[in-house]
């Protein structure tokens, strides 16, 4: 399927993409950077009966989280039976005792559920984390596809690959499923955000308004942008509203969260949602389903250990060198410390940090991911890849047929998060 001629069209499409300000921006020492994502030709391909087995396993994950979060802010039965520990909870930051007792429309936290997973040597697929506040990347596929199907059409018809231009659609149904009677919008912290550019092509695609907090105004109980209350999307829970959160936040709009606790405005992802969006918490989904759902997983979590645990602990400390420690509060690729890379004394203080602060951390068995190819110089080379899936849920949970597949572009690492130097490349789920 992936001949040389993608090759002679990658500088023009990276081009385009450029043109498009297809970028993402970090801060780093206090200062915005903001970078090209290096697009890759060769696309990740997916056969259709793999990608149903995965469909039906993400499907799976998105409904007990859901039952999770919901169950956490109102009748907290699995904390009563003990299958998750209270004070794993509480002592989270990304548990909002803000949101206790409140109910989203239609009972809905995880409207769009961002799941990141590598596929072993051996075939077998592995969940790394859940990205439930807010998940972004679906832009980047959906452009460049665009891109290449304008360069070389030709390729679309020779393949029979599922369409990934519906992303919009679903989104769009997602956000009116859960309307509350006015527009839907997105609201943007601004030009120097770093997913800027995913939330002003998404406005585009969905048809919905891109606005700023300047823009909104909660009057009456009610949120108008000019004379109509309306929805909201994308930013981070504690700088949602100055009112009720973090009073420094000069991105939100006050008193939003008082109409959204009334039910007068819907919210996409929920507030409260960072509960599960948790590395700790990751550790206990395969319970969730089995406690929501009664069901086996379909899809499992990598081998992962909390030294909050003491059992757990004993493992970690006997097997530093083997594992990959995570902090459960980072993201973005940052906070992931090799074992086996830290000199004698780095690893001294790292242990002795996992011993005073347990709850800080989860550790992993390393999984062996595969290599994809991508192109380098002219030439096909391997490079470790994941793919980020979209979960969207309305009545149901709907996968998109296609993803984010990220890339490290250094041969020697495991690292493939955009913020990292990765690069991301179009994923093919095919129809037959």
């Amino acid at each position: 399927m992936i001949n040389e001629e993608l090759y002679e069209h990658s500088e023009s499409v990276n081009e385009l993409l450029a043109r498009y300000g297809v970028k993402f921006g970090i801060y780093k020492n206090g200062v915005f950077h903001e970078q090209l994502f290096p697009f890759d030709m060769i696309p990740r391909v997916i056969e259709k009966d793999e990608f149903e087995f995965l469909e039906r396993g993400l499907k799976q994950r998105v409904k007990a989280l859901n039952e999770f979060i919901n169950d956490i802010y109102h009748d907290k039965k699995i904390i009563t039976d003990g299958v998750v520990a209270e004070e794993f909870i509480y002592s989270g930051s990304g548990y909002l005792v803000q949101c206790d007792g409140i109910s989203p429309p239609k009972n809905i936290f995880t409207h769009i559920a961002g799941i990141d997973l590598v596929q072993s040597k051996n075939g077998e697929w592995f969940i790394l984390e859940d990205n439930l506040r807010v998940p972004s990347g679906a832009s980047y596929p959906m452009i460049a596809r665009e891109l290449c199907r304008r360069s070389f059409p030709e390729e679309f018809e020779k393949y029979h690959v599922e369409d990934n231009r519906n992303y919009a659609e679903i989104l769009s149904r997602t956000m009116s499923y859960v309307n509350t009677g006015g527009l839907s919008v997105i609201l943007t912290p601004g030009r120097f955000n770093a997913a800027y550019f995913e939330h002003s092509y998404l406005a585009e695609r969905t048809g919905a308004r891109l606005v700023t907090c300047e823009d909104l105004i909660v009057d009456d109980e009610h949120l108008y942008f000019i004379d109509y209350s309306g929805k909201r999307e994308r930013i981070s829970d504690e700088y949602l509203d100055p009112v009720n959160f973090n009073r420094e936040s000069l991105i939100g709009i006050p008193h939003i969260f008082d109409i959204y606790s009334k039910g007068n405005v819907a919210l996409i992802n929920a507030p409260g949602n960072g509960v599960a969006d948790d590395k700790g918490i990751y550790y206990f989904v395969p319970a969730m389903i089995k406690y929501y759902l009664g069901e086996e997983p379909i899809l499992n979590n990598a081998p992962t250990y909390l030294p909050y645990y003491d059992k757990d602990k004993q493992y970690v400390l006997e097997n530093f060198d083997k594992l990959v420690i995570k902090d459960v509060a980072e993201a973005g690729g940052y906070g992931v410390t090799f074992g086996n890379k830290l000199s004698k004394q780095e690893k001294e203080n790292f242990i002795a940090l996992i011993k005073s602060e347990p709850r800080r951390f989860i550790a992993q068995e390393v999984i062996d991911f595969i290599d994809i190819d991508i192109y380098d110089n002219g030439q096909a080379v391997p490079r470790k890849a994941d793919l980020r899936a979209f979960v969207l849920m309305s009545d149901e949970p709907v996968v998109w047929k296609s993803g984010l597949t990220r890339f490290s572009r250094n041969p020697d690492s495991f690292i493939v998060n955009s913020s990292q130097g990765g690069g991301f490349k179009d994923t093919w789920v095919m129809k037959e």
